[in-house]
């Protein structure tokens, strides 16, 4: 099952309407409980993450912010983006890239089932939020240059003189 059969399954669980429809102007748009998604989107990978961004918008948008010449529409725009960011790529899955050996943003993107766009701009965002890295348990996530660093856990042995 692809990623994007899952969203529309939570989509489902949240009793929000999916459709996908020709001839729109937008990649995708949500209202009342309701998300459509542009039909001619040139993959089912961009289809995901428009889907995850309106997702986004059910849980963190109050009322119509389709005029973004407002701050505040601007503002919710970005936290639903940043939801969708952190539903598709959160830390775990980038250490689990790193532990697979995945060397770059392409493998990478591929290995998330996102666009290489919305790699960058998930990346631009943590940038934005955390700075230019992040601690996790025994890793740290660099935004940039993008890469993740494993610490060892060193183990405090007492010496031992030989001969006394």
């Amino acid at each position: 099952m692809h990623l994007y059969d899952d969203l529309l399954m939570e989509c489902d669980n949240l009793d929000v309407e999916v459709y996908e429809k020709d001839h729109m102007k937008n990649k995708g748009l949500y209202g009342d409980n309701v998300i459509w998604i542009n039909k001619l989107l040139p993959s089912i990978i961009e289809k995901c993450c428009v889907l995850a961004e309106e997702i986004g918008h059910h849980h963190t948008t109050a009322g119509d912010i389709f005029d973004q010449s407002s701050s505040e529409n601007r503002k919710q725009e970005l936290r639903a983006r940043g939801w969708a960011y952190e539903r598709l790529l959160p830390f775990s899955k980038i250490i689990q890239a790193h532990n697979l050996h995945i060397t770059n943003r392409y493998e990478l993107a591929d290995f998330l089932n996102v666009t290489e766009d919305f790699l960058e701009d998930a990346l631009d965002w943590y940038k934005g939020k955390y700075g230019l890295y992040i601690s996790i348990d025994n890793f740290t996530i660099c935004f940039e240059p993008l890469g993740v660093l494993e610490m060892f856990d060193w183990i405090e042995t007492p010496i031992v003189k030989c001969g006394s």
